[in-house]
């Protein structure tokens, strides 16, 4: 206001008046004085009251009726010109504001009359409206007056005037309503009491309401009056009004004014009263037209509708629903209803698209409809509203295409025209569309079974730009053209689904956010009131959102049905990719919406239409067949009439852009894709890209979708799961355009960012995708069985790609993800199966090398989760899946052996799970592994996995495919026992903190802790485990491996077992040892004897080793000698523990089943490992002494010795003496004792299994054959070797009992004969005399044995005789050898000399006895030089065994098998009777001897007069030697014996004496030669024996005459036998003459002379008072013949005779005188 208020503008407004007034006075001055005056007095009082006012324009308004006055008397005029000049300054004035109510009125009643008088009508209407506009002056009846005559004008004749009054009168209306928005606006804060209305009968009570207001109100109900043709109330005066007009302006102040009906119940009472019953009446022509229905049929004429009411109509309703829905609820319902009847078929052209345009309008206002939705749709018995305006519009669409709207399908794009323009741009640029019009560029249209429909461009996205709504001028129903209506309706689906969309998800937003503030609130404790104040508000929140959820639903539950239908519809028959474009973008959002509420059925179906939409017609796809039907078998029922789910026509004018083969099990033909399908491919992964969280089941039909299509391009998966295109050769039927080819990278990076982009999924959704992938491979996996057709991987690759994408949350994924692809393992097709393999290796090793958080090595159930799979694989037989398996542990092993931890029982165990007939190449990859996992990661693991490692390594020993394997593996378990060793502390303290965690386990639950070898500490399970699994390998089939391990068995124990707890070494003992040697005794037993032939290929076997039963026995062997071993090394250990003592019995049982066994290799081992646990350990040389253990390869040596069953050598080394060898046994290494009585049990333990064995393997067998089992010599050796250590241990209880337990397996030992193909190396050639090892043994054991005796006490001395015994049975050997059973056995020099033949069955050859024999008498002699006195031997008669035994080689004499044995019992015989004689006589009264002299008489007797002759070949030499001998004999008996006759029995003198007289006059034997008569006659000994008679005759020892008479008789004799001898050779050679006489006689002589000297000579050495005076004489008269003699021719005869004669010298005395007798 303040541009007229200013003084300036006062000052010129004043001017311009009095300039007016002037103008006025000017004009009126001839015709009008009364004007003149009034203009006049006007300027006088207008400057009055400029002078007279400071406030000049309020003066002015109060004196505005004068003021005004001359001007209205100006227009009372009529005159043109100066009405003009008038209206002006009038208009002049008003625009000031200085009119006045009462002028205003004055001024319009002036107006009147001018209208009247239709003068200066436009002048007029100007001048009312600025009267109006300017201030509120003019109301009530003015104001009523005013508009009447605005109306009044506007139906003139004149059609300037009528627009302009039109006009004038529209913006009268809005100004009466603008002053009730300003008087609101000034009264807002004045709240006043509404009165109650009441039924408000009377129409003008509005007493309640303000001017403004009141005006307003009178001026709408009076526009309602005239559009229903009634009269109106306030607008007096109106004499005509046209429809149109009315219900236009109605239409305006709706629109423009909502306010004012929603602030006040009268107008709002206006509204329902008055307005809705006014456009329901007039509506009603066009609800009751039916096009085309024959008139006769209805009874009353039925009025055609009118367009422009119509058109209007629709407007208002279109006003009324938009702004006052609220307050209309019912009468809107109505409408509604009203406008889905217009969409009717059956209604014009026209009427269908003005109605769809209304529809459009509320299509775009989404609040609107969700208030429909909440108004109708979700309450009971209501109309359904809202779906039925989706389902109208669906039918609609249907209805345009089935029925043609004229007999022309298709249309010339000029009819079109400029609306098409807009979109043709976009259909060339798709140069496949093909052309329609011969060649013209083709219209974006939709076509449907030959319906061609354009597509117009009708209006902007999002607003509802109405065409014929808009048509305010036209009276006839305009023509519509063609696709006008189908455009519209496509863009109210797509607002609707755009505006539906758009809101919800807005809400939905802004619900989450508020619901994640809710549980942030909720989650905090309510501390105070205000807080509690908003948990309610909260608690409403979350009510009011559970509100508009409901409505959320129910749109969308009433929407998409009929929404699916037509946009499916619109998108088969799109021929445009612009509306393709969009139709597929409603159409996703749809889904992605149904999706966020979770309303799976309809989500899926929309998600259906897409992927039907993405393959080619008709293909066969049971995931989306099943759900169409689903849906078609549903109508929908709009008003009574059915819309059906059209289904998609199958011709297309789409570009074929490929052609492939379709995923099936048959081999079908090819199957096309167009563009549209591509285009539908990319909406699909678009939709999956963007929505995958709220697909939920549906991925299924995605996936199975993108997998077919996929298929049909031939993509097929590479490295990681992603798509690639495959190579041409892959599908021969597979076409692609260029178009497509370039499209395939694209949609490959598309469909692996779609995978990609599952990793912002929530877990759920995650969770779905998963399933659907599984369960598309499921169907992939049921179409590959039973042929090895190219498989589709497409499930497989993408859910590796999903798991690679997710690691970060891979345990929420992984069961489900792994557990499938454990079954595409399983899958007989191998490409399923090698890329099921692939998948799932690579995921656990992306899983292990992906940095979680936390990290694996804090999150151990995550690590075992991960790599659980690759154990479950092992359940898997196919071995090219088990490769893949190993492979990846390989890989995992080099890049994360360190850090497996918690894995590591799991990566073992699938190594372990390796069975041996699974081929080589997958065990030795296991193997690889494992060799790997020994070698670089034994630190790494947890201690408890050691165990695993120990099971698993044996378990490869175990494999037979391989045996450089199982070796391998024997070496890999010393290695890790070197480890155990090694770090041995570390371990343990590990073990026993893991036990002290499982042992509270298991007591918690009250359950024993369960593990191997429980009680011993966890350490020691360890290597008990190991020994295990090496005992395991001890009894494998294979020798080698037998062997091996065994090796190493041994080995481990001795270097390691110091670590094992002492309570252990029980278990070791029992559990491993003796478990062992069970296994192999009973193997070995039970072995196969026969002969192998080679050893597999070309490899020969020694015939040591050429059956299974050589092979066991070599185990046999080693294990025993390391068990033996064991026990000998670790006895300090062993004695403490309880149970030794049955140890020890078990292990001397298997030594002797052993020692038994029919298997020379075995039986000896046997007896050194006895000797071993016996502590009898041959001395080693320094150079062979182990420093440290030995490395596996090496075999240890058993028992050091140089026998080994393989070369039957000799199995001591006999150089040293035996004296050095009893030194050695005889304590100087004293064992160690524990316990004497303890000890003393062991070793009588041990005596006795000595004695088992003994007697067993020396005991003759029954039968004899070629089979028959002779124990070898090396093994009786060994067997007797072991008896004087033995015998250290337990001498102090050796009986007698026990000595002839010894003497009998003694004895049998040396009977034992042998094999003729092993004496060469055993037998001494026959001419050495000496002891074979074993006869050695034996003397050794005996001597033992005295020298026991001989220190030991009274008590064990009484055993010297039984040794006697047993030493002279084997003196008997050299003349008597022994029998071994019913064995017929050769003698030894028949096999000697005879060498045997090869091959020849095998003969048993007796030993040369004689060195052993003769060794056993020096020991006689020995032991009885020490003993003679000794009372036992007293008692037992050991001497006159001695002599008896010995009488036996010395009566053979030269019968004896050695000569040397004749001579040596001579001289022991001599060397004992110097002992034994004196023994004798000392006990000589006793008579304990008396049976001794017979026999020792009887010797003599044998010896010296044997019966035997000397051999041809014997030497005189040798004969001189036997003869000394002989002669040694008699000089005995004259030292020892004769000199004590007193003492001796007569009877054995006498056959002494003769014997000697025999000898002494011992004739020649006959069968001497000549030659040698003279030495082979025995002289000396004659001659001795001569000497000892005379000498015994003589002594003057002789007590009883009766000796002496026994000795004169025999010189007697022996004279007169000599005298008749001499005679009668006399007398022979008298008579001979020249003849030399027989050499024998000659001989006899010689004797005799020879006999005749030797007895003067002793006659002269006896003392003389011995000698009978008688044999003196008969000497004497002896000399005469001896002279006679003197003739003969014999030079022999002479010197002899000289001889005999010499000695008479000594008789020539003198003649004594006689005094002298």
């Amino acid at each position: 206001m303040s541009g007229t208020s200013s003084p300036e503008a006062v000052k010129k407004l004043l001017e311009n008046m009095q300039g007016d007034l002037r103008g006025l006075s000017l004009e009126c001055r001839k015709k009008f004085p009364p004007v003149k005056e009034a203009a006049e007095s006007g300027i006088i009082k207008v400057k009055t009251i400029a002078a007279r006012n400071t406030d000049i324009l309020a003066a002015l308004k109060e004196n505005s009726s004068e003021v005004v006055q001359p001007f209205l008397m100006g227009c009372g005029t009529k005159e043109p010109k100066i009405t003009q000049l008038c209206l002006a300054a009038i208009q002049r004035l008003m625009s000031h504001e200085v009119v006045s109510e009462a002028a205003a009125g004055n001024i319009i009643n002036m107006l009147w009359q001018l209208m009247e008088n239709s003068l200066e009508e436009l002048k007029l209407l100007q001048t009312v409206l600025v009267l109006l506009t300017t201030n509120t002056v003019v109301h009530d009846e003015a104001l009523s007056k005013a508009i009447v005559l605005c109306f009044r004008l506007h139906f003139t004749k004149d059609n300037i005037t009528n627009n302009t009054a039109a006009a004038t009168v529209r913006q009268v209306v809005t100004v009466v309503f603008e002053r009730v928005v300003a008087e609101d606006e000034r009264y807002k804060d004045t709240v006043d009491q509404p009165v109650a209305v009441q039924g408000n009968s009377n129409r003008r009570s509005v007493s309640t309401l303000k001017p403004c207001a009141k005006d307003a109100y009178m001026l709408f109900q009076d526009l309602c009056q005239l559009v229903n043709a009634d009269a109106p109330y306030w607008l007096v005066g109106m004499t005509e009004m046209t429809r149109t007009f009315g219900l236009e302006l109605l239409e305006s102040v709706l629109n423009d004014f909502p306010q004012v009906f929603l602030q006040h119940q009268e107008f709002s009472f206006l509204l329902k009263e008055r307005v809705c019953p006014l456009v329901i009446k007039l509506f009603s022509p066009n609800i009751k037209f039916r096009q085309g229905s024959s008139m006769s049929s209805s009874p009353a004429p039925v009025e055609k509708p009118y367009f422009p009411i119509c058109m209007r109509l629709l407007r208002v309703v279109s006003v009324l629903i938009k702004q006052f829905y609220s307050l209309l609820v019912t009468e809107c319902e109505i409408f509604l209803s009203l406008l889905v009847k217009f969409l009717d078929a059956d209604k014009p052209q026209w009427l269908r698209a003005v109605a769809v345009e209304s529809i459009h309008r509320l299509c775009v206002q989404p609040q609107l409809l969700r208030s429909f939705c909440q108004s109708y749709d979700m309450k009971q018995h209501s109309t359904k509203v809202f779906r039925d305006i989706v389902n109208a519009l669906g039918s609609f669409i249907q209805s345009l295409f089935l029925v043609p709207n004229t007999g022309n399908t298709s249309v010339t794009p000029s009819q079109t025209g400029s609306n098409a323009s807009g979109n043709t741009g976009s259909a060339q640029t798709n140069p496949g569309v093909l052309g329609m019009g011969g060649g013209a560029s083709v219209l974006p249209a939709f076509e449907y079974r030959g319906t061609w429909i354009p597509i117009l461009n009708v209006t902007v996205q999002g607003s509802a730009k109405a065409t014929y709504l808009e048509m305010l001028d036209k009276v006839e129903p305009p023509t519509i053209p063609e696709g006008y209506a189908m455009s519209v309706a496509f863009h109210c689906l797509l607002d609707l689904v755009r505006g539906i969309t758009t809101m919800i998800e807005g809400e939905l937003g802004e619900a989450e956010t508020v619901g994640q503030t809710t549980t942030e609130t909720a989650s905090l404790p309510a501390q105070s009131s205000s807080e509690q104040q908003d948990l309610q508000s909260v608690s409403d929140q979350s009510e009011k959102e559970l509100v508009s959820r409901a409505v959320w639903e129910e749109m969308v539950n009433a929407c998409w049905c009929g929404l699916l239908a037509a946009l499916s519809l619109l998108l088969d028959a799109s021929t445009d990719e612009a509306a393709t474009e969009n139709i597929l973008k409603a159409e996703l959002t749809m889904a992605a919406l149904c999706g966020k509420l979770g309303l799976v059925t309809s989500r899926d179906a929309f998600i259906t239409a897409i992927c039907k939409g993405s393959l080619p017609p008709h293909y066969a796809l049971t995931v989306l067949n099943s759900t169409t039907a689903a849906l078609s078998s549903k109508s929908y029922s709009i008003q009574g009439q059915n819309v059906q789910m059209i289904s998609p026509s199958s011709e297309s004018h789409q570009q074929v852009v490929a052609v492939g083969q379709p995923l099936a099990l048959q081999p079908q033909g090819t199957v096309m894709l167009t563009s549209k399908n591509i285009q539908c491919m990319r909406t699909l992964l678009n939709l999956a890209h963007c929505h995958g969280a709220v697909l939920g089941t549906s991925w299924q039909l995605v996936l199975a979708t993108l997998q077919h299509l996929v298929w049909i391009l031939g993509l097929k998966p590479g490295v990681g799961g992603a798509l690639k295109p495959g190579r041409a050769v892959e599908g021969p039927s597979t076409v692609l355009t260029t178009a497509v080819m370039t499209d395939l990278p694209v949609i490959s990076s598309i469909l692996s960012r779609l995978f990609e982009s599952s990793q912002y999924l929530d877990d759920v959704s995650l969770h779905h995708l998963i399933n659907a992938l599984c369960s598309l491979s499921l169907e992939a996996m049921d179409m590959a069985y039973g042929n090895n057709k190219e498989p589709s991987l497409f499930a497989v690759a993408k859910l590796l790609e999903t798991g690679l994408v997710n690691m970060h949350r891979i345990e929420i994924l992984w069961r489900p993800l792994t557990g499938h692809l454990l079954e595409v393992c399983q899958h007989p097709n191998s490409r399923m199966r090698e890329w099921g393999a692939e998948a799932l290796t690579s995921l656990i090793k992306a899983g292990l090398t992906f940095s979680h958080d936390p990290p694996l090595s804090q999150n151990q159930r995550l690590h075992l989760l991960l790599l659980n799979p690759l154990k479950e694989l092992s359940n898997i037989s196919h071995p090219d899946i088990r490769i893949k398996q190993l492979e990846c542990v390989l890989q995992i092993l080099q890049s994360q052996g360190d850090s497996l931890g918690p894995g590591w029982p799991l990566v073992l165990g699938v190594m372990g799970a390796i069975r041996s007939d699974q081929g080589e190449s997958l065990i030795r990859t296991a193997f690889q592994c494992l060799q790997l996992v020994v070698t670089d990661f034994l630190p790494t693991m947890p201690c408890t996995c050691l165990q695993i490692v120990v099971e698993v390594a044996g378990s490869f020993g175990l494999h037979n495919q391989e045996l450089n394997i199982s070796l391998t593996s024997i070496g890999l378990l010393w290695n890790i026992s070197d480890y155990f060793f090694q770090r041995g502390e570390i371990i343990e303290k590990e073990l026993n903190k893991e036990e002290a965690v499982l042992q509270k386990q298991a007591e918690e639950k009250g359950v024993m802790l369960n593990r191997p070898f429980h009680p011993a500490p966890p350490f020691d399970c360890l290597w008990l485990c190991l020994y295990a699994k090496l005992g395991e390998l001890c009894v494998d089939p294979r020798p080698a491996v037998r062997k091996s391990a065994g090796q190493t068995l041994f080995s481990t124990i001795g270097a390691h077992g110091t670590l094992l707890q002492h309570s252990t070494w029980h278990t070791v003992i029992w559990k491993v040892l003796f478990h062992l040697l069970d296994r192999v005794r009973e193997s070995s037993t039970t072995a196969d004897k026969e002969k192998i032939e080679s050893g597999g290929g070309n490899i020969l076997i020694h015939h040591s080793r050429d059956t299974a039963e050589k092979q066991w026995a070599e185990t046999w062997v080693l294990t025993l000698a390391g068990v033996a071993r064991i026990f000998n090394t670790r006895r300090y250990l062993l004695q403490p523990l309880g149970d030794f003592s049955q140890a020890w019995d078990v292990l001397l049982d298997h030594i002797q089943s052993a020692a038994l066994s029919k298997n020379n290799e075995v039986s000896l081992a046997a007896l050194k490992s006895f000797q071993e646990i016996l502590q009898i350990v041959s001395p080693v040389r320094d150079s062979e002494k182990p420093d440290t253990p030995p490395a596996i390869n090496v075999s240890v040596p058993v028992v050091v010795g140089t026998t080994t069953a393989t070369s039957l050598g000799r199995s001591f080394m006999r150089t040293d003496s035996i004296g050095e060898r009893l030194g050695r046994y005889n304590g100087s290494e004293p064992p160690v004792v524990t316990d004497e009585i303890e000890d003393l049990n062991l070793w009588w333990a041990a005596w006795n299994s000595w004695y088992r064995i003994g007697s067993e393997s020396t005991r003759p067998p029954v039968t004899c054959d070629k089979l028959t089992f002779i124990p070898s010599q090396p093994f009786l050796t060994a067997l007797i070797q072991i008896f004087p250590a033995l015998y250290q241990h337990i001498k102090t209880g050796f009986s007698m009992d026990d000595l002839q337990k010894l003497g009998v397996i003694l004895h049998g030992a040396v009977s034992v004969p042998i094999s003729s193909d092993a004496s060469p190396f055993i037998l001494p050639s026959y001419t050495e005399a000496v002891l074979t090892s074993l006869q050695e043994a034996v003397l050794t054991a005996l001597d033992v044995l005295q020298k026991a005796i001989c220190v030991g006490s009274e008590s064990m001395q009484i055993m010297y005789p039984a040794i006697f015994d047993q030493l002279l049975a084997f003196v008997e050997f050299s003349c008597k050898p022994p029998q071994y059973g019913q064995l017929e056995t050769k003698h030894i020099a028949n096999a000697k000399y005879n060498q045997i033949q090869l091959f020849a069955p095998a003969e048993w050859v007796a030993l040369n006895y004689v060195p052993f024999a003769e060794r056993s008498l020096e020991v006689v002699v020995d032991l009885y030089q020490k003993t003679a006195c000794h009372k036992a031997v007293v008692t037992e008669k050991v001497l006159q065994n001695i002599i008896k035994t010995l009488r036996i080689p010395l009566s053979l004499k030269y019968s004896c098998p050695s000569e040397s044995t004749w001579k040596l019992a001579v001289s022991s015989l001599l060397k004992v009777l110097s002992i034994g004689l004196p023994v004798a006589r000392q006990h000589a009264s006793s008579g304990k001897f008396d049976s001794m002299w017979p026999e020792l008489a009887n010797t003599f007797e044998d010896f010296l007069f044997t019966k035997s002759t000397p051999p041809d070949n014997l030497s005189i030499q040798e004969f001189q030697k036997n003869e000394s001998i002989d002669v040694e004999v008699v000089q005995l008996i004259s030292t020892e014996i004769l000199p004590y006759a007193n003492f001796i029995p007569k009877e054995f003198v006498g056959q002494i004496m003769t014997m000697l007289n025999k000898g002494s006059i011992h004739s020649q034997s006959s069968s001497f030669t000549e030659a040698e008569i003279d030495i082979r006659m025995r002289e000396e000994f004659s001659k001795v024996c001569f000497e000892t008679l005379l000498q015994f005759s003589f002594s003057n020892k002789v007590t009883t005459p009766q000796e002496g008479y026994i000795s004169r008789m025999a010189l007697s004799v022996l004279l007169k036998r000599s005298q008749d001898v001499l005679h009668r050779y006399i007398e022979d050679e008298r008579l001979s003459g020249k003849c030399p006489l027989p050499r024998q006689q000659v001989t006899e002589i010689i004797f005799v002379l020879k006999a005749v000297s030797t007895l003067i000579d002793s006659l002269k050495k006896t003392q003389p008072e011995n000698v009978d005076a008688n044999t003196w004489a008969q000497v004497i008269a002896l000399y005469p013949t001896l002279v006679e003699c003197i003739t003969c021719s014999s030079s022999e005869v002479c010197s002899a005779l000289k001889e005999a004669l010499v000695p008479f010298k000594d008789f020539m005395h003198p003649p004594a005188s006689k005094f002298a007798f």
